[in-house]
């Protein structure tokens, strides 16, 4: 099976992430209720990189948003490191599709947002927020503001500001969906490297499929809403990737696999298996 072969396991330690048998049911004014995600688990290794696509409106954000704390689940448990996510932790960083930067501010403010709302020294953090600006090519802009940076720029800005109380896990919704073609690929070997050098746990929604299985060790793969897991697909590529992965026929056969399942088909075959691009 495609996706199953004898690549590097990047994974480096046991399970961080626990999420058992979750349900999520909206009510609508209207009293309607809507089932978004049905019977959800999954266990997501410390140091993972984890990917989950599916199709519009299955459950992916709502997913995210669960693991974040920002929503209760219906039914079902979400735990780290065995204690239960119930609301928002210091140990959690989150990027949205958006940068969302204050334009007023500094982008070593911006970053330093964090550990101003909870509290930290903040000498030590602007040591940590220089250091990561550094690492993801910022350095030299730490003064500028938001307006005079890139799209991409920016988006490394907003994940700089997610790492900076340095979290153990870091969720990601769409953070690359609005950039075009070319600064998303740079932004995807970027990630890979931010998320090596860092030994981070990440979990990241997209709606591409070669982005999904170009930076994950398993591709998640939703149904249509309600959510439910579809399949897991171990992405046994050696790292680090570079853009010739893409040509790669292994690379091929695996978002075949993906696509075969978001289109509901047995293979990919007939919708291109070949790598179309990280866009």
């Amino acid at each position: 099976m495609p996706g199953h072969g004898g690549g590097q396991d990047t994974r480096r330690g046991g399970p961080i992430i626990r999420i058992d048998r979750v349900d999520k049911v909206f009510t609508t004014l209207a009293q309607e209720r809507i089932r978004a995600l049905s019977d959800i688990s999954l266990t997501v290794d410390d140091g993972e990189f984890v990917t989950i696509v599916g199709p519009s409106g299955c459950g992916k954000s709502t997913l995210l948003k669960i693991l974040a704390g920002l929503q209760p689940a219906t039914e079902g448990v979400v735990e780290l490191d065995g204690t239960p996510v119930s609301e928002p932790r210091r140990d959690i960083g989150i990027v949205f599709q958006n940068p969302v930067l204050f334009p007023w501010r500094t982008i070593l403010d911006n970053v330093l947002l964090p550990a101003e709302v909870q509290g930290r020294p903040m000498a030590q953090a602007r040591e940590r927020a220089r250091h990561l600006l550094s690492m993801v090519g910022l350095g030299d802009f730490e003064k500028k503001y938001p307006m005079e940076l890139s799209g991409g720029m920016q988006q490394r800005a907003s994940i700089t500001r997610a790492l900076v109380n340095d979290p153990r896990i870091l969720l990601m919704d769409e953070p690359f969906g609005a950039l075009d073609a070319m600064t998303r690929e740079q932004m995807n070997l970027e990630l890979q490297r931010i998320w090596s050098e860092s030994g981070k746990t990440v979990v990241l929604i997209t709606h591409s499929i070669p982005e999904a299985v170009f930076l994950a060790d398993r591709v998640v793969v939703l149904s249509a809403r309600p959510g439910r897991i579809a399949r897991i697909i171990k992405v046994d590529i050696p790292r680090p990737r570079s853009m010739a992965v893409l040509s790669d026929p292994e690379f091929g056969a695996v978002c075949g696999e993906v696509r075969g399942l978001l289109y509901g088909l047995e293979s990919g075959a007939e919708h291109g298996a070949g790598n179309g691009g990280l866009s």
